[in-house]
């Protein structure tokens, strides 16, 4: 039997796409034969997780893990094609290997978390259900000191994170509740960028009632506008979602903390998804017949 040098497995990994040990395994059955390989792979299902890898990942879940001490959390997205999958049991099963594993390294390092055993699990359970499945990203998220992480996952779909000074676990999952419900934009009227308050400026100033006003007039409206804006998208000055009487930031103050920050992912967003018209598609492919 020939032996198969590491050269060879990664021209077929090339090849193929599929995981280095199948790809050993088919040049091993083969006396290094790469060409055969690729062949009696072809036989089987062995190619599909290189053929579905150009496939739109968009649906999936989003997995979190926070320390028992709160000290630090991570949150994951693992994507896949439909929500068929992402409800499989087989699939939240490897998404929460994938989070434990991720949780272990305190890394945001998608490939180096994913290598070796990672991978090869995510290539055979391409395998097995048939559809492209991926790690997009994940993030690590630590206290502050005295501070505490807390998490919540709605659905599966809407995951968040965030951080606290003082507090406790269960006041800090309601924030994250909160935050997965309305979604605003920062956390604290001051960690809004200044291009995007430049930005509502010149929205406000364009309405049609500034026309024609002083400017000192205008700068009053523009400043009351934008206090308004702020308080409308900065999570601790929106009403809180649990008691609409109180403030977010009222409410942590009452419990004994105060909100430094959050993260919030949601499957799939920012990712374009093929639109695909089967009729034209099918209207081609009997043309071409």
């Amino acid at each position: 039997m020939a032996a198969i040098s590491a050269s060879q497995v990664k021209e077929l990994r090339q090849r193929t796409g599929l995981g280095m040990m199948e790809c050993k395994k088919a040049l091993t059955e083969t006396d290094g034969d790469i060409e055969q390989a690729i062949e009696n792979l072809r036989k089987n299902s062995g190619l599909k997780a290189a053929k579905k890898a150009g496939r739109t990942a968009a649906e999936g879940i989003v997995v979190t893990r926070v320390a028992e001490d709160g000290s630090y959390g991570v949150m994951v997205e693992i994507n896949s094609e439909t929500d068929f999958v992402a409800r499989d049991d087989n699939f939240k099963a490897f998404a929460g290997k994938i989070a434990d594993a991720f949780f272990a390294a305190r890394s945001e390092d998608v490939a180096a978390v994913m290598a070796g055993d990672l991978e090869t699990a995510r290539e055979q359970l391409v395998q097995k259900i048939g559809e492209n499945i991926g790690v997009r990203r994940c993030v690590v998220v630590n206290a502050v000191e005295g501070g505490l992480v807390g998490e919540y996952v709605h659905g599966g779909r809407i995951g968040v994170l965030t951080v606290l000074t003082g507090g406790n676990a269960e006041v800090a999952k309601d924030i994250a509740m909160h935050v997965a419900a309305i979604n605003p934009l920062v956390a604290r009227p001051e960690d809004m960028p200044q291009a995007q308050l430049d930005q509502e400026k010149d929205i406000i100033l364009a309405q049609p009632d500034m026309a024609g006003k002083p400017a000192e007039i205008a700068e009053k409206m523009v400043q009351g506008r934008l206090k308004k804006y702020l308080a409308e998208v900065s999570l601790t000055e929106q009403p809180f979602v649990k008691n609409p009487d109180q403030t977010v930031a009222q409410f942590a103050k009452a419990a004994g903390g105060e909100v430094v920050g959050f993260t919030r992912f949601e499957v799939g967003e920012g990712i374009e998804k093929e639109e695909v018209d089967f009729a034209k598609e099918v209207m081609e492919q009997a043309k071409r017949s």
